[in-house]
């Protein structure tokens, strides 16, 4: 089968023949692949961020944002059949240590991550597990919820906790309305009755957070910490969601918060500098977010299926990858960019 591979950092991918993925244990799970999401942390990958973190052999396939067809299952499989259509939770979880246990099985202690550190899909089959498969509605296809997989589970996870402690009236500030963002502000509009105020700098991508749901856009332009404030009354708001996490994002938006505020971080890529006495004097929580559990992924297919989250794409062949991943870098792509073999 082909498959985009990583053969070297900072090096471009290679499209490459390779094997494909075989049954060999009971709960095997093959999917032939109906879109794999290109995201951010592919180009991460590539600049060799995560080399020392996966501790993965080169060379390997990338793609953690995989949903298809069921191509072929282990004995024990009793979940999905051959044929089914399903996306996949990002992580291969073991179901019996202590965070499976609490249904927290992000944090999974025998956790395997196809597409960080084993074979992801950028390919025509991935090998994933039954505890992985989220069967799809009827009137979902693949390509239009594969991203979902990691950048709608992550934002939809940080929105979840940020909705649990939002009052309606109250308000929740959305830094980034690209990828992540745009998927972010459907959830928050789904679970939350807070008043959304969307910052960015690109207006197209205002503009896609208006048609999306939210109240208030702010150009990102120099003032919009003090535009935000006014909207505030002067006081910040009780919840900032940052899919940016870089270039003075995070300086920003911590003089967006209010007092006892939450700031949910999901975008990467700088350090918080923030006083310690800053932080006990206003009580402001910094609240990290990596994707979500298995339940949160139901649940954000529940809402798909509800028609209250859709995913903006732009598609690509997958022979079309060095494209898709200069279209993302270089801030062509509005919503998500996915590879459909």
């Amino acid at each position: 089968m082909k498959a985009a591979q990583v053969t070297g950092y900072h090096h471009k991918l290679e499209l490459r023949d390779v094997d494909e993925p075989k049954i060999t244990g009971p709960f095997d799970v093959v999917v032939k692949i109906g879109a794999a999401g290109v995201c951010r942390t592919d180009i991460h990958i590539l600049e060799g961020q995560w080399a020392e973190k996966s501790g993965v052999t080169l060379p390997y396939t990338i793609g953690h944002e995989n949903a298809g067809w069921v191509h072929a299952v282990g004995d024990a499989v009793t979940n999905v059949a051959v044929g089914d259509k399903v996306i996949l939770h990002p992580l291969m979880t073991c179901g019996l240590c202590r965070a499976c246990r609490l249904g927290d099985d992000v944090h999974c202690e025998n956790s395997r991550f196809p597409g960080i550190d084993t074979h992801g899909g950028y390919a025509e089959y991935l090998l994933t597990s039954a505890r992985s498969c989220v069967k799809l509605d009827d009137s979902l296809e693949p390509a239009g919820v594969a991203a979902l997989a990691d950048a709608g589970l992550t934002a939809q996870h940080a929105a979840a906790k940020a909705a649990a402690f939002l009052r309606p009236g109250e308000v929740c500030v959305i830094i980034g309305a690209g990828g992540l963002g745009h998927i972010g502000i459907q959830c928050m509009k789904a679970m939350s009755a807070a008043t959304l105020v969307v910052v960015d700098r690109n207006p197209a991508a205002l503009e896609l957070a208006r048609q999306v749901g939210a109240d208030v856009t702010v150009v990102a332009d120099g003032d919009h910490v003090n535009e935000v404030l006014e909207v505030t009354g002067g006081h910040g708001a009780e919840a900032v969601i940052d899919f940016v996490g870089e270039g003075g994002s995070t300086a920003e938006g911590v003089r967006m918060l209010r007092r006892a505020g939450n700031y949910y971080v999901v975008g990467y890529g700088e350090n918080i500098n923030v006083p310690t006495i800053d932080i006990i004097s206003t009580e402001i929580n910094f609240i990290g977010n990596l994707v979500g559990s298995y339940t949160d992924l139901q649940d954000l297919m529940v809402l798909a299926a509800q028609g209250k989250v859709k995913l903006h794409t732009a598609r690509y062949g997958l022979e079309e990858f060095q494209l898709a991943i200069d279209d993302l870098n270089a801030g062509k792509v509005r919503g998500r960019a996915i590879l459909v073999p």
